[in-house]
């Protein structure tokens, strides 16, 4: 629990710092005179480029623990945010986001790994995937409205010196915090009594039908990537603080549902599709009625987000298994890359012609059209060690 702890206090400020950036970015790069095309491919080429580190993570995670990696990750996105602060160009911008979305690829799959391993219990790890969803939550809930302020008082080039200065401080308390090694207990998924036996053949349909899980990441992932590129461009270069406040009224949103930890006793089906739903109702809401003010749309937005995101993740730990849980957590890290790398690019080049905002309601719809309920929740998909301690 002392190791849940500290790395929910090291992600707490990672997050903050990360989420502070999201009101930042456009305007910024509207002051160094890019486009909305631009503006897309880079927020799309962040994402992009966290495909090759999420590759690496993968297997370096399972392989070498996740302690070097978290360091690594904050350290050199704090001192990428530092050089940020002297961007001139819209294609320094551009170069230096690119090496941030590599860098801060191997975050998410070392520490969704390190929370996984500290207990070999699904409902513990549960707990320990809401608890990441909360600190999460709780990080975003002040950080675009903290962001907005500290641009409104110090500028651009203040705001990203602070921010980065703040995410090296982070990577050296990880140092020396965070264990080398995950608890040796943790990832073993046949009780110890029980003797070891050949491991069964998985058939070709549920391996396949495994695989279609991941798009499930990504079709969020895009719309999510719609969001952010789209509402700070709807609010204008002056409407940094309103871009601001309503992230957090959305981020508000989601603590609600997330604080529900009954929640967690409902299917991870049930919860996936009830949230697919509910977000696809949010982002049609703000397309077609405008006049319904944003802020109590995308409160509703982040409460279905709440319920999503924990679901997935429970989803995601029943389908791995010892030992690959970082190359599982690795390709759902890919999925969503990829879901925030398409979802700007095609928003940009589409915003002329459609509202960003339907695009994000055709693709959480087909999110939902090819990944139904039924098959979800199939128990032969969920790992018999996680599911049915008898197995």
């Amino acid at each position: 629990m002392k190791t849940a702890l500290w790395l929910y206090l090291f992600l707490f400020l990672a997050f903050f710092d990360l989420h502070a950036q999201y009101p930042i970015l456009t305007p910024f790069a509207m002051s160094l005179g890019a486009g909305p095309a631009f503006i897309g491919w880079m927020m799309g080429m962040y994402s992009l480029t966290h495909l090759p580190g999420n590759l690496l993570a993968g297997v370096l995670v399972d392989k070498n623990g996740s302690r070097r990696y978290i360091v690594f990750s904050l350290v050199a996105a704090g001192i990428l945010l530092l050089l940020q602060a002297y961007a001139q160009l819209p294609w320094h911008l551009l170069v230096l986001r690119a090496a941030s979305g590599f860098a801060l690829a191997f975050l998410s799959p070392a520490c969704m790994t390190l929370l996984a391993s500290l207990s070999s219990d699904s409902a513990t790890q549960g707990k320990y995937m809401s608890g990441h969803g909360i600190i999460h939550t709780l990080a975003s809930v002040v950080s675009p409205a903290a962001g907005a302020y500290i641009v409104h008082k110090a500028g651009y080039s203040g705001t990203f010196t602070t921010l980065g200065w703040l995410l090296i401080a982070t990577g050296l308390m990880a140092l020396i915090s965070v264990p080398k090694k995950a608890p040796a207990r943790a990832l073993a998924v046949q009780p110890p009594s029980q003797p070891a036996s050949p491991k069964p053949s998985v058939p070709a349909a549920e391996a396949v039908t495994s695989r279609r899980y991941y798009l499930l990441p990504f079709f969020v992932s895009c719309a999510q990537g719609v969001l952010f590129f789209e509402l700070p461009l709807s609010q204008g270069q002056d409407g940094i603080v309103s871009t601001g406040v309503l992230l957090s009224l959305m981020s508000l949103g989601a603590l609600a549902t997330l604080s529900l930890m009954f929640l967690n006793r409902t299917s991870p089906a049930a919860r996936i599709a009830a949230a697919l739903l509910a977000m696809a109702l949010c982002f049609f809401t703000l397309a077609a009625f405008t006049t319904i003010p944003a802020g109590v749309v995308l409160f509703m937005l982040g409460a279905a987000k709440g319920v999503l995101f924990p679901a997935m993740a429970s989803l995601f730990i029943s389908l791995g298994s010892g030992g690959r849980l970082g190359r599982t957590f690795s390709l759902q890290s890919i999925a969503m890359s990829l879901g925030a790398f398409a979802g700007p690019v095609a928003a940009g080049q589409l915003r002329g012609y459609v509202s960003p905002y339907f695009i994000a309601f055709v693709l959480l719809m087909t999110a939902i059209l090819l990944l139904p309920p039924k098959g979800i929740s199939r128990p032969s998909l969920y790992h018999k060690g996680l599911n049915n301690p008898a197995a």
